[in-house]
C-alpha cells in the first residue's frame, strides 16, 4: 500500500436538533500496527457507505436497539468494500468484496464474522447492496410481508415512498396485487412514483391541499410509515377495521428535541388495528430468502432503484447527511469514497 495515511469521520458532538457543521469532524490518521489484521480478520478498503435517517438516532445518547455512537469514534455507516489484506486464518482473500458496518472511514480492520462475502446475482450491481438487496430492501420486505402482512387487493398506503425503503414498498405491494398508495414531499417525485413505479396515486404531502386529498383514498389496510409526526396522526383517522401501521421510521421527528404525541390514536380501539415497530435486524436468519425474490426481480426487470450518489471522497458524508431530512435525494443516498479498481497497484 502506497499511502501513508487515510481519513475518517468521527462524531465530534451531539446535536440536539438538526445535524450541524461541528457534529462531525476528519481526522487524517497514520497506518499503523491498529491497521494490521488480526488471524481472522481483514483489512478492508471502504468503496461506498450508505447514508441513513437513522444514523441521526445512532448520534444520540439514549436506549436503543443498537448503542450509541461515542463522541470521538468513527461514525457508523454501512458499506461496501474490498479486501486488501487478510489475516492468517482469514476465510477471506484479497480482492474479495465485502459489506458490513465499515463506518465513515476510508480503511477499517474487520472481524470475518462481521462481514458478509459478495456474489452479485444476474441483474444487479455492487451498489445493490446497499440498497435492494441490503439493509433497505430487507427492511421493505420484512416490514411489508412480516408486519403490515399485505393481502391482495387490500389498499397500502407508504409515507416517503419516493425514498429506498419506501420506494421498493411500493413496488412488493403492487406485485402482491394491492391497491398502493403513495406520499412523498415534490410534484416531481410524485410523478416518479406514478410513471416508473406504477403507484396507483401519488400525494405531495407540502400541498395545501394535501389533507384534503389523501382522504380521497377512502381508508386503508396498511400503512408503511418512514415518517411519523403529523402524516402519521393523520393517517390514523382513515384505517379500516383490522388495519395494521408497519413502523419503519420517524424522518419528521428525528430532528425534535421533543417530539410531538400523538393525537388520534383511539381510533386503533375503534377499528381493531394494530401499530407495530420493528427492526430488520431481527430478520437477519430470513434475509436469504429475501435475497433470492428481490435479486430475481432485479434481473428480470420488474424492480427498479434509483441511486442519489455523492461523489468527492469520505468527506462528503456529513455535508451530505441533512439531504435525508430535507428531502433532497430521491433513491438510495450513497456516498462514494474510492473507485472499484482492484488491481494490485491500486490497492
Amino acid at each position: 500500500m502506497s499511502q501513508s495515511d487515510y481519513k475518517r469521520i468521527v462524531l465530534n458532538s451531539r446535536p440536539v436538533a438538526d445535524f450541524e457543521p461541528s457534529t462531525f469532524r476528519t481526522e487524517v490518521v497514520p497506518f499503523d500496527d491498529k491497521l494490521k489484521p488480526g488471524p481472522e480478520e481483514v483489512l478492508v478498503k471502504t468503496l461506498w457507505i450508505s447514508l441513513e435517517p437513522a444514523m441521526r438516532g445512532w448520534v444520540r445518547d439514549a436506549r436503543s436497539y443498537i448503542p450509541p455512537v461515542q463522541i470521538g469514534e468513527t461514525m457508523r455507516a454501512q458499506g461496501l468494500g474490498v479486501v486488501v489484506q487478510a489475516g492468517s486464518d482469514s476465510t477471506l482473500r484479497k480482492g474479495d468484496y465485502v459489506a458490513g458496518i465499515l463506518g465513515m472511514t476510508e480503511y477499517t480492520v474487520a472481524k470475518d464474522k462481521m462481514l458478509e462475502k459478495l456474489t452479485v446475482p444476474k441483474g444487479a450491481t455492487l451498489l445493490d447492496y446497499l440498497n435492494t438487496l441490503g439493509s433497505s430492501g430487507m427492511t421493505a420486505y420484512f416490514g411489508l410481508k412480516e408486519v403490515g402482512k399485505l393481502k391482495k387487493s387490500e389498499t397500502l398506503v407508504v409515507s416517503g415512498a419516493a425514498g429506498s425503503v419506501g420506494s421498493l414498498v411500493c413496488q412488493l405491494g403492487k406485485a402482491a396485487g394491492a391497491k398502493v398508495y403513495a406520499i412523498a414531499g415534490s410534484q416531481d417525485k410524485c410523478q416518479w412514483l406514478i410513471q416508473e413505479l406504477g403507484v396507483d396515486g401519488a400525494f405531495n404531502y407540502k400541498s395545501p391541499t394535501f389533507r384534503n386529498d389523501i382522504k380521497t383514498i377512502g381508508y386503508f389496510d396498511v400503512f408503511f410509515d418512514n415518517v411519523g409526526g403529523e402524516i402519521l396522526d393523520l393517517m390514523l383517522t382513515r384505517l379500516n377495521k383490522g388495519a395494521r401501521i408497519a413502523l419503519c421510521g420517524g424522518i419528521s421527528d428525528y430532528n425534535s428535541a421533543k417530539p410531538k404525541g400523538l393525537q388520534n390514536y383511539l381510533t386503533l380501539i375503534s377499528q381493531r388495528a394494530s401499530i407495530q415497530g420493528f427492526v430488520v435486524f431481527d430478520y437477519k436468519s430470513q434475509y436469504s430468502e429475501a435475497r433470492q425474490e428481490l435479486a430475481k426481480g432485479l434481473g428480470d426487470g420488474t424492480i427498479k432503484r434509483k441511486f442519489h450518489i455523492v461523489e468527492g471522497g469520505i468527506e462528503q458524508a456529513p455535508k451530505s447527511l441533512p439531504l435525508l431530512f430535507s428531502g433532497g435525494n430521491t433513491g438510495k443516498l450513497i456516498i462514494k469514497v474510492a473507485e472499484e479498481d482492484t488491481s494490485p497497484s491500486k490497492l
